[in-house]
């Protein structure tokens, strides 16, 4: 199973659900909070070149944000991206 990383923030809803749903997945994710690592927001922009929060990696994909992460949900692609 690839690794999933996520940068959030402590306030961010969008982050909680992104959470919430990989959760009942039985995925294990590692949360890169870039409220409290700001240098960590500035590798986030750099690496997708956006400011928003959440920003999802599944091995070395970029996701996108909920909103993506929750398309592929229902177009049946998320648990094949999380298999590897």
């Amino acid at each position: 199973m690839p690794k999933v990383r996520m940068y959030s923030t402590g306030v961010c809803p969008f982050c909680r659900m992104a959470e919430r749903l990989l959760r009942t997945k039985g995925v294990a994710f590692d949360t890169i909070r870039v409220d409290l690592e700001p240098e960590r927001r500035a590798e986030m922009m750099e690496k997708t070149g956006l400011r928003t929060v959440p920003q999802i990696y599944i091995g070395e994909i970029h996701v996108g944000g909920y909103e993506e992460l929750a398309a592929l949900e229902l177009a049946g692609r998320l648990d094949e991206l999380l298999e590897g």
